[in-house]
């Protein structure tokens, strides 16, 4: 499970933290970087985790890190065959490893697994907005980044795949999902049809206030633009009025424009 930390409200950090101890499925990893920098004000309070629980291990960095490059820090301390990515004040549900295993357990080509998720409020007693996703939908993906949370990846698909990239942060999780769906196939691709992750909601954050955090929706347009370039898509990527969708306005639907004939009212 990789967090990347960076200056996380105490309370909500032992919240995310505990989410994870409490979990029913009890063979996992927990890898944190700490990017907030040499100031880190939760530094002690981590050390403390790790003499209680040899399952978290954790990364301090002296300088500050942003997020894809501190979630990839986080990826080169594990040692899992499957990594799972939590935000640093959300929350796990206690049968979200549970559910990922029995999947995988069912279904063990699976590659890359998602979730259902809904929002939690600051002080974590109200869940609302529960976002019940499709299965996998490529022309939906190439509009929004319904996967969000929860994602597990295969390693060796990630391998494949490579780290997050830098130049995509805010958006770097839809980037990363776009490359991988181009690196495995439909069928390898699974949708847990439960609410196994609780997003918590802020005023800063995006699940509140999309207009919080625009950049990452400029990078998430320029994600879908690399995909489609890097695809031969003839499609132009553009924003929506509804922020954080997107469109891929086809240059060339028909490239061979086939010739069409009507025999008997029937059109072949």
């Amino acid at each position: 499970i990789l967090v990347p930390l960076y200056k996380t409200p105490e309370e909500y950090l032992k919240k995310m933290i505990d989410s994870v101890r409490n979990q029913s499925y009890e063979n996992w990893e927990l890898c944190l970087s700490d990017g907030s920098g040499a100031d880190s004000p939760v530094r002690e309070m981590l050390k403390g985790y790790l003499k209680k629980d040899k399952r978290i291990c954790l990364k301090c960095n002296d300088e500050a890190l942003r997020i894809a490059e501190n979630t990839n820090m986080a990826c080169s301390m594990a040692t899992g065959d499957y990594l799972i990515f939590l935000d640093h004040d959300d929350l796990l549900s206690a049968d979200a490893l549970y559910e990922c295993v029995k999947a995988l357990n069912e279904h063990s080509d699976m590659e890359l697994i998602y979730s259902d998720e809904d929002k939690v409020t600051m002080d974590g007693k109200e869940y609302f907005l529960p976002h019940f996703k499709p299965d996998f939908n490529m022309d939906l993906l190439r509009s929004t980044n319904y996967f969000c949370h929860l994602v597990m990846v295969k390693r060796s698909l990630y391998e494949r795949v490579g780290n997050l990239n830098p130049d995509f942060d805010g958006a770097q999780d839809y980037d990363f999902v776009l490359r991988c769906v181009e690196k495995t196939r439909p069928e390898q691709i699974y949708h847990i049809p439960k609410v196994l992750y609780h997003w918590r909601c802020h005023e800063a954050s995006t699940a509140a206030n999309p207009h919080s955090k625009k950049y990452a929706y400029e990078a998430g347009l320029r994600a879908l633009r690399d995909h489609a370039a890097l695809r031969g898509i003839p499609a132009t990527a553009c924003e929506t009025r509804h922020v954080g969708f997107y469109r891929l306005q086809y240059t060339d639907v028909l490239q061979n424009r086939p010739d069409v004939a009507a025999v008997g009212g029937r059109v072949l």
